[in-house]
């Protein structure tokens, strides 16, 4: 998909620079710029990225807890019936 971004002359020609030292182009400098504002507001920038949002999501704090006490009930069971 294709959008205009209109950029000052001084900063175009900056961004250009920019592009020419990374031996890389605009469009990777913009990609990465999008892609890093995306991740500084907390949006996934790909399925790869949602997945680890959402596996983050299920081990929140309270999650985590309940786990770690039921793990620990499992395990005093254990060394009752094993005494």
């Amino acid at each position: 998909m294709r959008k205009l971004i209109e950029f000052d002359e001084d900063t175009y020609d900056k961004l250009r620079q920019l592009a020419r030292d990374r031996m890389g182009t605009l469009q990777e400098l913009a990609d990465e710029a999008f892609a890093d504002l995306l991740k500084k507001h907390g949006i996934p920038v790909d399925l790869k990225d949602a997945l680890r949002k959402s596996a983050r999501l299920d081990q929140s704090p309270a999650t985590t807890a309940a786990r770690s006490r039921a793990a620990a009930g499992k395990s005093k069971k254990a060394r009752k019936s094993a005494g």
